[in-house]
């Protein structure tokens, strides 16, 4: 089918966003196209400017030493938002955008809190989203409590490029090492300090002393904290605790502590950050440099108003399924939100240069360079402009324009109609940081209009975005109602607009606010077969109520809802949703991923649904989780995920996430955010603590209720191939590997829980479960087959995210004191398919009813007075154990000596 010859251009001052794919490339050992961006909330302090360049040069410096002369920081572009003043010196973004950021300096999560963090929610070795800084962080004033800016930056790079974790945990920051004593939980273990009680009220510290034992988690105390040495001489690791003066290395393969329950154990088989890294595409593609680094190379772009050129095709084949209509439907509502048209004179002003008959031949690259032309004829430059080019044809002439497009600092963002959209104009989005989206020709799934509502702002100020609250349509006949409610919450609500869209004939349209009153008439534009009703200035919060009848046979209607966030000092809650790949091969799994935020504060308890639409309009749906199970790595991190394998045909997929949150049902999630710089408690000089400031804390069970909204998001397209075109019939889909077991003792018991798995990954119910213990970490994870086997008989499995329990007795352990046991789990499904070995969890037994910890310390506080009693009852403890041991000694010389010879001595047995 042919495309266009002859084109509509629309220009349009304002802002899209591009691709989250970072921008970021390895050339020659240097790391270029780094975009770090200040936030548009930031206040305007050119003193931030400098001190993220000199944060930079440090970390390269830092970062070339730390990987062994082999990467470091070539060049760097700073965005300045767009309300700072403007400078000679600022330049104009190309392809750069907010959006594309590795780095962002933002305001803090909640006020003080300062930490910076990784947004990292994907496996072991995929790349992380963004690493959030605050500006007190950038301008040195956290430095006691994190370290050193530029080292802290390497720390997080790791997180953002390499995909290692940390290697500290703040939910488990002691544990028992096979050697019976308590270690900090750290890498390495050479990392020396004191582990103490160190607690400050009112300026001064009332509270240092030694800390006890807990008796139910034979653990350090709950206000126990490990305090490093100042002074110290490992160099490992930079994942652990980078502000140590002498740490200049990642744990290797020799420093590794594999005991230490740290997110890096856990999340990467329990490997060491160097080996994570040793294994990247960065460092099998490079290698060791001789000479030291150039610094790195500063480019200052401040965000302006910014040119869009809409390019729509207008060929023959724009005429099949209602697609000219629909373009021009969906174009027109964006138009709305992007130049904010305030009267119906205006709209029809628009609406009057889109085509009105599809007809023409083909050419890509004839539109693309029209596109440019008409930029340059309103004397605008070409580079940071962006072009929106929607075409629903195969062109094989479009890959001879790539490389000028490319060249020309131009962003492309494409979307394709139907299901023969040429997919070289694909490799021309993603080279210049545009966005791919895909739209079939079902009209009721709202995907042309949902594609151009996905091009709304991100370099603007969060109050100043359009967000979408509702998309949905159906397909009628005639007198039949589309019915529905839209959740207009307090964090949006400004400049709501209300858009319905029909095939063929006017239908009746009835809106209700939250009080039941009807609204005004709707605008319609009888050629575009739309109507819309724009809200000025605050709508009313609570719940709308929109009823709307067909008045015609097979009628196709859609209604879609945008608002802005009602108060520019509250953010609103948002939506953004993505896969894991681009790109994909069938049978192999792609992961959903949905995030739900208000301002950088997770927010769970959300009901997540995701609609995956293949190119002939066939939708999966999925309901998406944020349990830490199967395809969620974290639980309780606001990220909702599943994985989605049932591919339809080869070629484009689209991705559409509902988020809704019911009444008292969603909280926002008040911890500290995960993949964090581990917080400095202070430091030991000459034996003593030099304290910080303690860490703004929380309560872990504190979440505040959220009230009820809807969102939608759009997350762009996807393309899969090698689908079979008959149906297999082979099981192809293992279950989903277990994360998230955690093990208990009792006594001589040990009690397991865990989430169920699926037969197809988090799908169905697995057939049985294998569980099998060890006293070696590194044996059950390289050996799992050949370890000890507990008897599952009469464990039954439950579908699928259900939570599984379950308690045993280890046999054939080792007769000690305390016993470390290693477990782990695999699941196994009807096809006999097997899942990879679970997460490990270690427990301590203690198998001797008499045992008594080795490390319990007297309370040394200087702040309590000493026991009345003439004995402490650690003294007291000491005497009996004492007397115990002689008596017991005195005894075994005598039955020695009446027994000699008399009684050979037994083998001692296992339990």
């Amino acid at each position: 089918m042919g495309l266009f010859r002859s084109f509509v251009f629309l220009l349009m001052l304002y802002l899209l966003q591009g691709s989250n794919t970072s921008l970021v490339r390895l050339n020659n050992n240097g790391y270029e196209g780094i975009i770090i961006a200040i936030d548009p909330a930031v206040p305007e302090d050119e003193t931030l400017i400098e001190k993220i360049q000199n944060m930079v040069i440090d970390a390269s410096t830092y970062l070339f030493e730390a990987t062994e002369k082999r990467f470091f920081f070539k060049n760097v572009s700073i965005l300045i938002p767009e309300n700072w003043k403007s400078i000679t010196q600022y330049k104009r973004p190309k392809h750069e955008s907010y959006k594309h950021a590795d780095v962002r300096v933002a305001p803090p999560t909640l006020p003080g809190r300062d930490e910076p963090y990784t947004k990292q929610f994907t496996a072991c070795e995929e790349k992380g989203e963004y690493i959030h800084f605050t500006p007190d962080f950038v301008l040195g004033n956290k430095q006691n409590e994190f370290g050193p800016s530029g080292r802290l930056l390497v720390h997080e790079w790791a997180h953002l490029r390499w995909g290692v974790f940390d290697e500290y945990n703040d939910d488990e920051p002691f544990y028992r090492a096979k050697s019976r004593k308590i270690e900090a939980t750290r890498c390495s273990t050479s990392i020396t300090g004191l582990n103490r009680v160190y607690m400050c009220e009112g300026g001064s510290c009332v509270t240092n002393r030694e800390c006890r034992i807990d008796s139910k988690t034979k653990l350090y105390e709950k206000n126990c904290q490990f305090f490093p040495d100042k002074d110290q001489t490992e160099k490992t690791s930079i994942m652990f605790m980078q502000g140590i003066d002498s740490v200049t290395e990642f744990c290797n393969e020799k420093s590794h502590n594999q005991e230490a329950p740290t997110l890096q154990n856990k999340m990467c088989n329990y490997r060491s950050t160097w080996e994570v890294i040793s294994n990247s595409e960065d460092f099998k593609n490079t290698t060791a440099m001789l000479a030291p680094p150039p610094p790195p190379v500063f480019s200052l772009l401040k965000f302006s108003e910014r040119i869009v050129c809409l390019v729509l095709d207008k060929s023959g084949s724009m005429a099949a399924s209602n697609r000219l209509n629909r373009m021009n439907q969906a174009s027109a509502s964006i138009k709305s939100n992007l130049i904010q048209i305030i009267s119906s004179s205006e709209r029809r002003k628009l609406l009057e240069s889109l085509p009105t008959a599809a007809s023409g031949g083909t050419s890509i690259c004839s539109g693309i360079e029209s596109g440019f032309q008409a930029i340059r004829n309103a004397d605008f430059r070409i580079d940071g402009s962006e072009i929106v080019l929607l075409t629903d044809g195969e062109d094989s002439t479009a890959k001879s324009c790539i490389e000028k497009v490319k060249q020309s600092g131009a962003i492309i963002h494409f979307i394709a109609l139907g299901p023969d959209a040429a997919q070289a104009v694909k490799e021309m989005s993603i080279a210049t940081g545009g966005k791919y989206i895909y739209a079939s020709d079902e009209g009721q799934n709202n995907g042309l209009i949902d594609a151009f509502a996905a091009l709304a702002s991100e370099n603007i100020d969060a109050s100043q975005q359009s967000l979408q609250l509702e998309s949905k349509g159906l397909k009628l006949n005639s007198n039949d109602w589309m019915n529905g409610t839209v959740i207009i919450d307090s964090t949006v609500g400004k400049d709501t607009f209300f858009l319905i869209t029909w095939n063929q004939q006017l239908p009746s349209i009835y809106l209700f606010d939250p009080n039941g009153i009807p609204m005004g008439t709707f605008i319609v534009d009888s050629a575009s077969k739309m109507a819309y009703l724009s809200i000025k200035g605050a709508t009313k919060v609570g719940v709308w109520t929109y009823n709307i009848q067909a008045k015609a046979s097979s009628e196709t209607l859609t209604i879609t809802v945008n608002s802005r966030a009602a108060n520019s000092s509250v953010p609103p809650i948002t939506v953004n949703a993505k896969m894991n790949k681009d790109t994909n091969s069938y049978p192999s799994p792609l992961i959903v991923y949905a995030e739900i935020l208000q301002g950088y504060l997770p927010i769970l308890g959300a009901n997540v649904t995701a609609f995956i639409e293949s190119k002939f309009g066939e939708t999966e749906v999925l309901e998406l989780l944020d349990n830490g199970a199967g395809a969620d790595s974290f639980k309780n991190d606001g990220v909702y995920s599943r994985y989605f394998t049932t591919y339809k045909e080869n070629g484009p997929y689209n991705l559409k996430v509902r988020a809704h949150g019911g009444e008292n049902a969603v909280t926002w999630n008040l911890r500290h955010p995960l993949n964090r710089a581990a917080y400095i408690p202070g430091w030991v000089v000459d034996g003593n603590i030099e304290g910080n400031p303690p860490r703004p804390e929380n309560d872990e069970d504190t979440q505040t209720n959220v009230e009820s909204f809807t969102r939608v998001a759009t997350g762009g397209a996807f393309v899969v191939s090698n689908v079979p075109q008959s149906p297999s019939f082979l099981d192809l889909f293992p279950p989903s590997q277990i994360t998230d077991l955690e093990a208990t003792s009792n006594e001589d018991e040990i009690n397991l829980t865990w989430t169920a798995p699926g037969d197809d990954f988090d799908v169905g119910k697995v057939q049985e479960y294998i569980i099998r213990i060890s006293e070696s970490i590194l044996d059950l994870r390289d050996n799992f087959d050949d370890a000890l086997q507990v008897n599952t008989t009469a464990l039954l499995p439950k579908e699928a995210n259900s939570k599984e329990t379950f308690t045993f007795k280890p046999g054939n352990i080792s007769e000690e004191n305390e016993t470390h046991i290693f477990i782990a789990i695999q699941s196994v499904d009807k096809s006999n398919l097997t899942s990879k070995v679970s997460n490990i969890v270690q427990v301590a037994l203690f198998v001797q009813e008499d045992y008594i910890p080795d490390e319990i310390h007297p309370d040394t506080s200087p702040d309590k007075n000493p026991p009345k009693s003439g004995l402490s009852i650690y003294a007291l403890v000491l005497l009996v154990v004492g007397s115990v041991v002689i008596v017991s000694l005195i005894l075994s010389i005598t039955i020695c000596i009446v027994n000699k010879r008399r009684n050979p001595r037994r083998p001692r047995t296992g339990f």
